[in-house]
């Protein structure tokens, strides 16, 4: 047998025997590793842990409680899964089942519905299977063996999946455990011995390959953890995401609707909604201006010739909206730059112009397929916090400080953590490698120069330029896109954007798009989440309700309105016949943070009785002292 070099995981050498499998390397190395590992990694590759290694190579361990295996975990017990499912069900044809973020999915055609039932059978079944310790075994076979072996079972998606292989792929590679058969990549755990603890979660429909013009499937979702421990704290944590789910309180509060008649994407916000929008733009606004924006206002739809220009029309046709006016073509806008560097170019700039800042609440316009939408959080039509500061290279330092900064001092007033990332060029793009370089090197030495620690996300920029991504965390530890920052010389090149230098000659400027919460309507929608609709007092859209005994007390009831209305405190007043104890419920149940209670006592001394929406009961006091108290909350973003 030749002789091979293994470096270790520790750094170590070991001069093993060529055709030994990962498994045996580690357990003569750590067995505890051994006994946690579900892969590994061999040269950078992910594979199963019976791989066999025939030349030198670097071999790293993969643990189940790490992300690539939890993956291969997850990957697995959807197998088991799809196993299960067609141990129980006849005619079902099997899919793709990959492991995603939270869990893993499978999609099935059946001719019938899976119910919640069916879960309960499918999940004891795999029970079954784990118990039974099949072995997760990988054979490579000649595509033309696997058409045949799918063929001869009637798994039509898996024999389709086969030829839209690239020609030169002569080999694919089937997984088994027990008696199930499935076409994979893998990497896999050694066998279903290993799966401790997994839940199937729901059913819902999906377009095989995600296309609406091919058939609809039946996906079945579920999660998998290395312990039953993780796996309760996660179903913990879903029961909790249904209370704060913001569609449903944004019917039981009456902030917004979504409605079918309107169209799939489109929000109606009611006036509470409205308001707590307004409140957010409004503070927007204000600091803005005090960090030297102009604000500025663009068209709805611009000429067709001018997204051609920009780039739009190759790259980002598919997620626009044209139409025809006086048969010249027009784009709907999917987002604001167009109109801010017109304004740039409206007339001759100097360095001494220079850093311009514009920013917009521009409501915008995207194509999103109807399997996507998902309440505020994913839509048609939203409004941005956009912004375009047009700068001299020097400047542009300074600028994405400036920005970073921003989004920190939002982040911490709307009382959210966040995770950041830099995204490199994607393989659809246009400029220059210089300019791209160029762009992705001021964006890393400013995340550098305020000591961010940050992620690179390999390929995912946006096609003019590279970007920063603050990805915010919830209470739930869910991440959530909002700011950006993105860096671009590609678009002020094609518009011929340019300033006069103090050479006297022209330059060329560089433009930095950015948002700070992002969409308007995916930020409502994480705050109602964060917040479970109980909103901070500067936030809620009501601020107290006057509650007034019986109807002799009507009369003080709407002079303490009255007052509460000239100092700007957002009130309502409840002054119908029915029981106190209702009244404050209902107002419990609408999360308004103050119930002024008005009775015998409060008319007598002309004071007000404040209950919080948690139960406690503040005390009686005068209605200006209420009034500072509510302004001093505001103040401090209370």
């Amino acid at each position: 047998m030749n002789e091979i070099k293994i470096t270790l995981p520790d750094g170590s050498v070991s001069v093993e025997q060529a055709g030994k499998s990962v498994k045996e390397i580690i357990s003569s190395w750590n067995e505890e590793a051994a006994k946690t590992a579900v892969a590994a990694r061999v040269n950078d590759a992910l594979v199963d842990l019976s791989y066999p290694i025939e030349k030198d190579s670097s071999i790293d361990v993969i643990d189940v409680a790490s992300e690539d295996g939890l993956s291969a975990l997850r990957h697995s017990i959807s197998h088991v899964m799809a196993q299960a499912v067609q141990d129980l069900f006849d005619g079902v044809k099997v899919t793709i089942g990959p492991s995603i973020e939270d869990g893993f999915y499978y999609d099935f055609e059946y001719e019938n519905t899976f119910t919640p039932e069916d879960l309960d059978r499918i999940e004891k079944r795999m029970a079954d299977i784990v118990a039974a310790d099949h072995p997760f075994e990988r054979r490579e076979v000649s595509r033309q063996d696997a058409v045949k072996l799918f063929e001869e079972k009637g798994e039509t998606y898996k024999v389709e999946l086969i030829n839209d292989l690239p020609q030169e792929v002569k080999t694919v590679s089937l997984y088994t455990q027990g008696d199930f058969i499935d076409l994979c990549r893998g990497p896999h755990i050694p066998s279903t011995g290993m799966i401790k603890a997994f839940k199937l979660l729901n059913v819902a429909g999906a377009y095989w390959r995600g296309d609406e013009r091919n058939k609809m499937l039946q996906r079945i979702y579920g999660t998998g953890f290395a312990t039953r421990e993780e796996l309760a704290d996660y179903l913990i944590m879903i029961e909790e995401a249904k209370k704060r789910d913001h569609r449903r309180l944004g019917r039981e509060l009456d902030l917004f609707q979504v409605n079918d008649e309107l169209g799939a994407g489109l929000i109606i916000f009611h006036p509470k909604g409205a308001l707590l929008r307004t409140i957010i733009e409004d503070w927007e606004r204000k600091e803005h201006l005090k960090r030297g924006y102009d604000i500025v206002l663009g068209p709805q739809i611009l000429k067709g010739d001018l997204w051609k220009k920009s780039g739009h029309f190759d790259h980002y046709r598919e997620n626009m909206y044209f139409t025809e006016v006086e048969d010249q073509l027009y784009g709907i806008k999917p987002m604001n730059c167009l109109s801010h560097m017109l304004i740039y170019k409206s007339r001759i700039r100097s360095y001494r112009d220079l850093p311009l800042r514009y920013f917009e609440l521009g409501t915008v316009h995207r194509h999103e397929k109807t399997g996507v939408l998902h309440g505020l959080l994913r839509v048609r039509q939203f409004t941005q916090d956009d912004a375009h500061i047009l700068c001299t290279p020097e400047q542009l330092n300074d600028e994405i400080r400036a920005i970073a900064e921003f989004v920190d001092d939002a982040m911490k007033i709307f009382g959210f953590e966040y995770e950041v990332e830099l995204s490199t060029r994607p393989e659809k793009s246009i400029g220059s490698d210089e300019d791209w370089n160029l762009a992705t090197s001021a964006l890393e030495h400013a995340l550098k120069d305020t000591d961010m620690v940050y992620e690179i996300n390999e390929g995912d920029g946006a096609f003019y330029g590279p970007k920063i991504d603050f990805k915010l965390k919830d209470v739930l530890k869910r991440k959530w896109q909002c700011a950006t920052i993105q860096c671009d010389f590609t678009l002020p090149e094609r518009f011929d954007l340019h300033y006069v230098g103090p050479d006297g000659e022209r330059h060329r400027p560089v433009m930095l798009h950015r948002v700070i919460l992002g969409s308007i309507e995916r930020f409502i929608g994480v705050l109602i989440e964060q917040y479970a609709g109980a909103f901070p007092v500067w936030l809620s859209p009501v601020q107290a309700v006057v509650l007034t005994v019986t109807d002799n007390h009507i009369p003080y009831g709407e002079e303490v309105y009255r007052q509460l209305m000239d100092a700007d405190i957002r009130v309502q007043r409840d002054f119908r016949n029915e029981k106190l104890g209702y009244k404050i419920r209902e107002s419990q149940i609408q999360k308004v943070p103050y119930m002024l209670v008005i009775g015998d006592k409060e008319v007598d001394a002309k004071t007000v009785a404040p209950r919080q929406r948690d139960g406690q009961n503040l005390g009686p006091m005068g209605v200006e002292a209420f009034v500072s108290m509510v302004r001093d909350k505001c103040e401090k973003f209370e």
